[in-house]
């Protein structure tokens, strides 16, 4: 096999206030789901700055992180086309400001929700994928890693490397 497997990188935003967690209603190929704040990874830019972005696009509000809740691996197999892919997920947990009324939502987003742990794990049919509770019990258990256990190095920066 010469093909090299390359995961999909996304980030994704652990959200928490006053003991509700801040998700996203999101239209996909297989109806409206349910996740974290989140999407891929895009050329030039960090995973810290990706999850700003991110956060900020799907929700309205400036994201904030203070820390990494981990990496996860997880692959998903698309019901109506077979397609297989693998998602390598960088969490941030952190805080967000208060919507930013002259921006809209991103493209697919429906709206945004905030819900208790419990109706969070009530609503697991819903989710995206298993990741979106896991990195919110993840953040409820307490997991933190510092911002800097994740390195980004100068030249993922440079326009002049290709």
């Amino acid at each position: 096999m010469n093909e090299r497997w390359k995961p999909s990188v996304t980030v994704a935003a652990v959200i928490e206030r006053d003991g509700r967690f801040l998700l996203v209603e999101e239209h996909t190929p297989e109806g409206l789901r349910l996740n974290n704040p989140a999407g891929h990874l895009e050329p030039g830019e960090s995973p810290e700055q990706g999850v700003i972005r991110e956060a900020l696009e799907e929700t309205a509000r400036t994201f904030v992180p203070d820390c990494l809740l981990g990496l996860y691996l997880s692959r998903f197999q698309r019901p109506a086309t077979d397609e297989d892919v693998t998602y390598l997920r960088i969490a941030y947990g952190g805080t967000a400001g208060e919507t930013d009324s002259t921006r809209s939502l991103d493209d697919g987003i429906e709206r945004t929700v905030w819900m208790t742990l419990d109706e969070v794990r009530a609503s697991r049919d819903r989710h995206r994928s298993g990741l979106v509770l896991r990195c919110i019990e993840d953040f409820a258990a307490g997991r933190r890693f510092p911002l800097d256990t994740v390195f980004a190095d100068q030249s993922l920066f440079d326009p002049e490397l290709k």
